[in-house]
């Protein structure tokens, strides 16, 4: 089960990369560069959620760095 969704998200990632690859000018370095990263960084998230569904979100880290702060500035 777990190996068939990673395999759907890269084939996702793929055709993703293949549909807006060509839509990027060739002079455009920097966007390109942008795009793999975005994409390899979303993937990666995509298979840790995956193989580890009880892993926290980014909500839940945002919250946990600024509940102090904002118990602070409350009083």
């Amino acid at each position: 089960m777990k190996w068939g969704a990673v395999f759907a998200i890269v084939i996702i990632a793929i055709l993703m990369t293949l549909f807006e690859w060509p839509k990027i000018n060739q002079n455009q370095k920097k966007e390109k560069v942008a795009f793999m990263i975005v994409t390899g960084i979303g993937c990666l998230l995509a298979f840790l959620l995956i193989i580890y569904p009880e892993m926290p979100g980014p909500t839940q880290l945002v919250e946990s760095i600024y509940k102090p702060l904002g118990k602070l500035l409350e009083k």
